[in-house]
């Protein structure tokens, strides 16, 4: 009987050992299958009062109906500040927008040591550089000048964009555009069989997602373009939709008043400034899939009176490096 007990004893013994060790091996194999992912968030305040103390353990991340672990959370700051900042203003604009120049360089000109400015302007579904990424911000404010008038033969911001984000130097600080355009497609605009609708539209479609991979942040501004298309409201509503989305999409903002020209960017400008100020860099424990790809993600924080704003996807790496 007694030898009978020692062994029922041993195996049961033998049992936890065994299930202690499968357990590890499921956490370090969870460990391994993890990859790190970056994201740019926002803070925001819900009311007037001052956008409250946000720490890394207030931080939820969801990607799909999984929380993942938050491994870093950092204030945009200090050694943490450094942003590319590009100022991308379309050519089809009417020169009215020149009134807006002095308030883009004061915008400019205010800009921190840690922000590189860059300037173009877009034209034939690409852009030109008037001045590429700089600290000397005075360069960078002198390099604005009024729109051509013209779109080109192929005018499409959001193509323009693609191209600048594709072109992008590739280091660890924030990316930033602001994208002063009417949003309209000319290349493709009017009715019969190249006409568009804004749901199914590929290029919006295709800078959204550019955007969220390469993870930058597009804050679009409206002023009115030149031409008969300026003058459709369908054309010009659908091109602020656009512009909408694009900035939603990526984490951003999109400004505009109807579809007239504003008063003053300063307003606007200052919103900017003001999300610029209040950026964290985020990384989590992503869960990866064979091959690199977008992944919806989901941040969310208990701590009131703020808000989180991301890009409504985030690149994920694909498993092992690969």
């Amino acid at each position: 009987m007694t030898d009978v007990r020692l062994r029922a004893s041993s195996l049961v013994v033998l049992a936890v050992i065994l299930i202690s060790a499968l357990s590890l091996q499921a956490q370090e194999s969870t460990a391994a299958a993890t990859v790190p992912v970056r994201l740019t968030v926002t803070l925001s305040a819900t009311g007037d009062a001052p956008i409250p103390a946000v720490n890394s353990d207030d931080v939820v991340v969801r990607q799909g109906r999984e929380r993942r672990k938050v491994t870093s959370w950092q204030a945009a700051r200090g050694e943490h500040a450094g942003l590319d900042l590009f100022i991308l203003i379309d050519d089809a604009l009417t020169t009215s927008v020149g009134s807006q120049l002095a308030t883009l360089r004061d915008f400019i000109n205010a800009q921190p040591a840690s922000t590189a400015v860059g300037v173009g302007y877009m034209s034939n579904a690409g852009f030109q550089i008037a001045q590429n990424f700089t600290t000397d911000h005075a360069l960078a404010a002198n390099a604005l000048r009024l729109p051509r008038g013209q779109a080109g033969a192929m005018g499409n911001p959001y193509r323009s964009v693609i191209a600048l984000m594709n072109g992008w130097p590739q280091h660890q600080n924030r990316r930033s555009v602001i994208m002063v355009t009417d949003g309209i497609i000319r290349m493709r605009s009017g009715s019969g069989p190249n006409s568009r609708t804004l749901s199914t539209d590929p290029d919006v479609n295709s800078a959204s997602t550019v955007a969220q991979r390469t993870g930058t942040i597009i804050q679009s501004i409206y002023s009115p373009g030149v031409g008969h298309f300026q003058r459709n409201f369908w054309e010009g509503t659908n091109g602020q939709n656009g512009m909408s989305r694009l900035s939603e999409e990526s984490g951003g903002e999109s400004f505009f008043l109807g579809l007239q020209a504003p008063v003053s960017f300063r307003p606007w400008l200052d919103s900017i400034q003001r999300i610029l100020d209040n950026q964290y860099v985020l990384v989590f424990a992503g869960s990866p899939n064979r091959r690199a790809g977008l992944q919806n993600v989901d941040l969310s924080t208990e701590v009131p009176g703020v808000e989180l704003m991301s890009a409504r996807g985030a690149w994920v790496p694909a498993a092992g490096g690969q």
